[in-house]
């Protein structure tokens, strides 16, 4: 049995073990939920420390077939696009359950959906076939409505979760027709992924059929990503979640629109994504530029998280856009290192929240004098936010820069504003009206994370940013030979690779290798 069954077997079989565990035993339920994640982390770190990259095929491959009268199987593997996504996913939700300390009412209920979504999303990131990829996809979506609904704080709880409900079962619905036109339109007479890409190389959809298809999956998966226009469900969403549920669903779960783009969209619908890609070029710009400034406005916390959060989606959009191997690459960087950033941000939120009743900007203050290691912990997240060397957030964003600078250099020029201006300005500003200046009086009897166990998935997830920070060859040799395969069958027709100024011994020109020139991405080179 792969490895991969594991790792997202195990939040749903302690899901399972759950009902039957009696409600008032809360030591036993918290204790199974973060077990049961801590494995599902542990094993997720053996898969990637044991990936082989440039492997032909996928590995860790499991296939088992369920209706082949319709081609659809449980089917499992990796390569270098969702390997990373699959480790950040199993960490994420890991802290995630290490910061369920919260929830205070109800306990047993909340660790069974949370390890539910837990389970859905590995499952989903782990899919390669279409029906268990949006299946396992929904599995873990609907637990997120019901959190926010019954453990959500704050007077615009159930408007937020009517809005989130009705914004996500639109994109996913639009989604659902797009993949089951992509089915019937293939060919293939299989849900298998694999093999769709395989019969599309030698039968590609006609134009007409992906002139239809691509703009449902780019607005479906878009909606379920928050591409602007279409996001005013996340900031509101995540301003009123509970931190697991925000932690989960920012991190991780909204990354699945954009993996399903990567790895469904650009192979098989090729004509029409090339035609489609100036549209999400500056569709991105509103990401980042009007978010930003929303974000600059905001005077919660959580809602200043949350719409950087959905500006930072933009950055992620603009690499698959450029439809090169570097822009590419770089937006599979930014889906990894923002999983991780989502999570500490919005789990830093929730014990600020936990220790002072309140997320309102002006009536915080001072607080690292209280707080030294949350405080810190904040402010290396900002840091990391602000796209700092040292940190992956740089490494992927200076990635997309430099494959969306050879096909949409407006945008880029917009983007890098954005990203050095208006995000510095917010997240400056944020860490000196919290962290700094005089301390309210009413704030001397909080407490800082004291214990270890406190202070692990904080630290967890800051130094899962800081080592792909400081070592992101560990990603990209992995993700490089497999982007470069989407990448040729998305620019068919194209020249597929980026190419940089000629090396001085000759005329020819020099393809652009992460591997041949990471120097330009790690923090050394920017000193």
């Amino acid at each position: 049995m792969s490895i991969l069954t594991y790792i997202a077997g195990w939040p749903l079989l302690a899901a399972l073990a759950l009902i039957v565990v009696p409600r008032n035993y809360r030591v036993i339920i918290r204790a199974i939920a973060v077990l049961a994640t801590f494995i599902s982390a542990v094993l997720a770190v053996k898969m990637f420390a044991q990936f082989v990259p440039g492997a032909n095929g996928f590995q860790f491959e499991q296939q088992i077939p369920w209706v082949e009268s319709l081609g659809i199987s449980y089917h499992v593997g990796v390569d270098g696009l969702n390997v990373g996504l699959i480790l950040m996913g199993a960490i994420v939700a890991f802290a995630a359950a290490l910061c369920s300390w919260e929830i205070q009412t109800r306990e047993k209920e909340f660790y069974i959906l949370l390890l539910v979504m837990t389970g859905g999303i590995l499952g989903a990131f782990a899919s390669l076939d279409l029906f268990f990829f949006y299946f396992l996809h929904e599995l873990a979506l609907v637990p997120t409505f019901i959190m926010i609904g019954v453990w959500g704080r704050g007077e615009k709880k159930n408007y937020a979760t009517f809005q989130i409900t009705l914004y996500l079962s639109i994109g996913a619905l639009i989604a659902l027709i797009g993949l089951i036109a992509l089915y019937l339109q293939s060919g293939a007479n299989t849900f298998d992924i694999p093999k769709i890409i395989e019969h599309a190389k030698t039968n590609p959809l006609a134009v007409n059929a992906q002139n239809f298809i691509f703009p449902l999956l780019l607005f479906g998966f878009g909606i379920l990503v928050s591409l602007w226009p279409f996001h005013s469900w996340a900031p509101l969403g995540y301003g009123v979640a509970p931190s697991p549920t925000a932690m989960l669903h920012a991190g991780v779960l909204k990354k699945f629109g954009l993996y399903g783009l990567i790895r469904i969209a650009l192979p098989l619908l090729p004509q029409a994504a090339q035609s489609w890609a100036h549209v999400i070029a500056w569709l991105c710009v509103g990401n980042i530029l009007y978010v930003g400034w929303v974000a600059m406005r905001q005077k919660d916390l959580n809602l200043l998280i949350g719409n950087s959060s959905v500006a930072h989606m933009g950055f992620i959009f603009l690499g698959i856009a450029s439809l090169n191997l570097i822009g590419v690459t770089g937006a599979v960087l930014i889906m990894i290192a923002h999983g991780f950033l989502a999570a500490l941000t919005f789990a830093l939120s929730g014990y600020i929240y936990k220790q002072t009743g309140t997320l309102q900007i002006s009536e915080l203050g001072g607080l690292c004098r209280k707080l030294p290691f949350i405080g810190t912990a904040l402010l290396m997240a900002a840091m990391a936010g602000c796209g700092l060397p040292g940190f992956a957030n740089f490494v992927g964003e200076a990635t997309v820069f430099f494959g969306a600078w050879k096909a949409f250099p407006w945008v880029t020029v917009l983007s890098l504003w954005g990203a050095l201006v208006i995000g510095g300005i917010y997240m400056t500003r944020v860490i000196r009206n919290i962290l700094h200046g005089p301390l309210p009086e009413k704030w001397n009897s909080i407490s800082d994370a004291s214990s270890t166990w406190r202070k692990l998935p904080y630290a967890l997830l800051l130094a899962s940013l800081l080592v792909f920070g400081f070592l992101p060859k560990l990603l990209t040799d992995k993700i490089n030979p497999d982007a470069q395969k989407i990448v040729n069958m998305a620019t068919a027709g194209k020249n597929a690779d980026v190419v940089i100024a000629p090396r001085s011994s000759g005329r020819e020109s020099a393809h652009y290798s992460l591997a041949e020139n990471q120097s330009r991405l790690t923090p050394a080179a920017t000193k």
